[in-house]
C-alpha cells in the first residue's frame, strides 16, 4: 500500500515561493492498476518524482508498505520494491542492452528466454537489440521502451510510468497496454501510471485527477472518467488523448 499524507513541495524562483505540491492525500491499496492524469503543469510528475526521492518534499510523509520513506535515497526505496519509469530516459553510453537488462534484475545472467520475454513485452527482438549500447543510436522510443523493459525485470512491487506511451509506435503502444494488463492480472504489482491516454485510463481500477498541486478528483474508474470528460468539456478543451500515442 502506498500512502501519501500532506505532501507539499514548493521551489524558488524569481517571484518568490511557487507551490507545486499542495497538501496532497492520496491512498494507493496494493496490486491496484492507478492512473493519475490531468492539465500539463498540474503536479502529476513532481508527485511521482517525490514517491521515487527525485525529489524531496518541503512537508508531508510518504509510506510504502507502512515503512515511512519520505527520507529514504533512490536506492534505499528501490531496494523495498519502488521503480520509476522516465518520460524522457536517461541514455548509458558503453553499456549494452544486456547488460542493463542484467542489471535491473538483480546483477544476474539472464536465459535467452528471459531476454526475449522481456523485450518482447516491449514490443523489440532481443535478437535485433541486445547487444546494442543504450546511446544516441537507438531512437528515443527504443531507449523508452528499453527502460520499460528494465522494469519488468526487476519485478518491482510499485511500478511507477511517467507517460509511458510518449514517443512509442502505435503497434508497441498496443503491446505495452497488453503488458500493463497482464501484470495487473497476476496481482504481483501496484501500477502508478501517469497518461492522457483514453486506452490506458479505461484500464485503470482508479482514476487520479491532479490539477494545481492538488488531488481534484479520486475514485473507480467508472466514477470518475465522466467526471473528468464533463470537466473538460465544461472548460471547452480536454488534456485526454485518443488514437496513436
Amino acid at each position: 500500500m502506498l500512502e501519501i499524507k500532506d505532501l507539499c513541495f514548493a521551489v524558488e524562483d524569481e517571484h518568490g515561493e511557487s507551490e507545486i505540491l499542495k497538501q496532497v492525500n492520496l491512498t494507493v491499496e496494493g496490486n491496484k492498476f492507478v492512473v493519475i492524469t490531468g492539465p500539463n503543469g498540474g503536479g502529476k510528475t513532481t508527485l511521482a518524482k517525490a514517491v521515487m526521492g527525485l525529489v524531496q518534499p518541503t512537508e508531508g510523509q510518504i509510506l510504502w508498505n507502512g515503512t515511512d520513506i519520505t527520507h529514504m535515497s533512490i536506492t534505499e526505496r528501490a531496494k523495498l520494491g519502488v521503480s520509476y519509469g522516465f518520460q524522457q530516459p536517461p541514455r548509458f553510453k558503453g553499456m549494452k542492452v544486456r547488460d542493463l537488462l542484467a542489471l535491473a534484475a538483480g546483477n544476474r545472467t539472464l536465459t535467452r528466454a528471459e531476454e526475449c520475454q522481456y523485450l518482447n513485452k516491449v514490443g523489440l527482438c532481443a535478437n535485433d537489440y541486445m547487444d546494442r549500447d543504450v546511446d544516441t543510436s537507438l531512437s528515443g522510443g527504443e531507449v523508452k521502451r528499453i527502460e520499460i523493459a528494465t522494469i519488468l525485470a526487476r519485478k518491482a512491487g510499485l511500478m511507477i510510468f511517467d507517460e509511458p506511451e510518449a514517443g512509442i509506435d502505435l503497434w508497441s503502444f498496443a503491446r505495452l497496454t497488453e503488458t500493463f494488463r497482464a501484470i495487473h492480472d497476476k496481482q504481483e504489482s501496484t501500477l502508478l501510471i501517469i497518461s492522457h491516454q483514453e486506452r490506458i485510463l479505461n484500464q485503470a481500477d482508479e482514476i487520479v485527477m491532479i490539477a494545481d498541486g492538488s488531488v481534484a478528483c479520486h475514485g473507480p474508474k467508472e466514477e470518475i472518467f465522466p467526471t473528468i470528460l464533463a470537466k473538460t468539456e465544461a472548460v471547452g478543451c480536454s488534456f485526454l488523448e485518443e488514437g496513436k500515442p
